[in-house]
């Protein structure tokens, strides 16, 4: 199946479930310069969902074209939504290998806001680390300090689904690294990074938290504690 074959299904069924009454509201909500279609996520999926199971790619090179074709050449931001449904996608499962960590990356400079940066790292770098660390960790540690601030908040939220399996040296760098950033969506990373690994080790979190009092945002100890407590 043809990468244009499968774009183009996906682009027009999702211009054509649009509510243009619904768009101008999700287009305000996430302060996207981006047009909407105004079709709800759960939607997206739906569509994406029927499309894929009909038109399987045969190759690893063949779904990274599409899944960058369908999110940088997007008109409508769920056209990117769809892009990362594509690379998540269960036949692709073999596919997400170190070899995958480049798209991702120019995906997250292109997308540069938290709808799809939360989900690339969350779904697709984060697991990619966890299965090829020896591949992908010392990129991961280069993106702690990019310039970039999308690459930072990634390595931060990059291993939310690791639980046990965290790379703590790797976290704590992470966090270290951007300590003293006054950006939300850094301190927010930070918080939710932390909290999330207080699910396995509540103590760690606490110990780290107090460590770094005087270092961490107040939106980030808030997050950090906020089912464990002080």
């Amino acid at each position: 199946m043809s990468t244009a074959t499968l774009i183009d299904r996906v682009r027009r069924e999702l211009a054509a479930a649009g509510d243009p009454k619904r768009a101008p509201a999700m287009q305000r909500y996430m302060k996207s310069d981006m047009p909407y279609h105004g079709v709800p996520m759960p939607e997206v999926r739906r569509i994406c969902r029927v499309i894929f199971a009909q038109h399987p790619l045969d190759s690893a090179s063949t779904l990274e074209a599409a899944v960058s074709q369908l999110f940088l050449e997007a008109s409508h931001r769920e056209e990117r939504y769809a892009a990362i449904q594509l690379a998540e996608h269960r036949l692709y499962r073999p596919y997400q290998t170190a070899d995958r960590i480049p798209l991702y990356r120019n995906l997250i400079v292109a997308g540069a806001w938290w709808d799809t940066v939360d989900e690339i790292a969350g779904n697709l770098v984060g697991p990619i680390l966890a299965a090829h660390p020896s591949e992908v960790r010392l990129t991961v540690v280069g993106w702690a300090t990019d310039e970039d601030l999308w690459l930072r908040r990634t390595a931060i939220i990059a291993q939310l689904g690791a639980k046990e399996q965290t790379d703590l040296a790797l976290l704590t760098y992470a966090i270290e690294a951007n300590i003293g950033d006054t950006d939300f969506f850094i301190r927010k990373a930070i918080g939710w990074a932390l909290r999330q690994y207080a699910r396995v080790d509540p103590d760690w979190v606490r110990d780290f938290v107090a460590d770094h009092e005087t270092q961490l945002s107040g939106l980030s100890r808030r997050e950090a504690l906020k089912r464990i407590g002080s």
